[in-house]
């Protein structure tokens, strides 16, 4: 699976993603400051994405990622993967690529992300197996629900097996 900085042509495909994320994450697809963000990522190269079949600019996209790279403080604002594709190492693909190329080290990279008893806790699993810890307790998100902020340490490159 192939992780591409995205194009303006991958808006829908992220939008369509966005939607189907919705109920974990908050209102996105209707959000002119969600669409800012994305623009914004996209013109900086800070937007990664692993299309469906490793498709050409345009194709559904089956993960994506924003990424803050301002050293030695990284964060991933945002980082999702269709249903369909869960499990199959298209997250940690899209973490790897993005420490790959924006990453100086040693560094810190966090994440907010979903706290204890929320539907979408499955992402604090994915977040620990990557190599992430669990640290502070945050304010709720915008649907609502518990968060957590999940910071990974490094001093070079994510073993190849983590």
């Amino acid at each position: 699976m192939a992780v591409v900085v995205a194009t303006s042509e991958d808006v829908a495909g992220w939008l369509e993603l966005a939607g189907e994320v919705e109920q974990l994450f908050g209102p996105m697809v209707d959000d002119p400051e969600f669409h800012r963000a994305l623009d914004r990522s996209i013109s900086r190269t800070t937007a990664l994405c692993a299309r469906v079949d490793d498709g050409p600019p345009g194709a559904p996209l089956a993960g994506a990622l924003l990424f803050s790279p301002h050293h030695p403080r990284y964060v991933i604002r945002w980082l999702a993967v269709r249903a369909s594709w869960r499990g199959q190492g298209c997250g940690t693909a899209l973490v790897r690529e993005a420490l790959r190329r924006f990453a100086t080290y040693p560094c810190t990279v966090e994440v907010d992300t979903f706290g204890e008893g929320h539907p979408g806790e499955g992402a604090r699993r994915f977040y620990e197996h990557v190599g992430f810890v669990a640290d502070r307790v945050l304010p709720p998100g915008p649907e609502g629900g518990a968060r957590q902020l999940f910071c990974l340490r490094l001093d070079g490159p994510l073993e190849a097996s983590g």
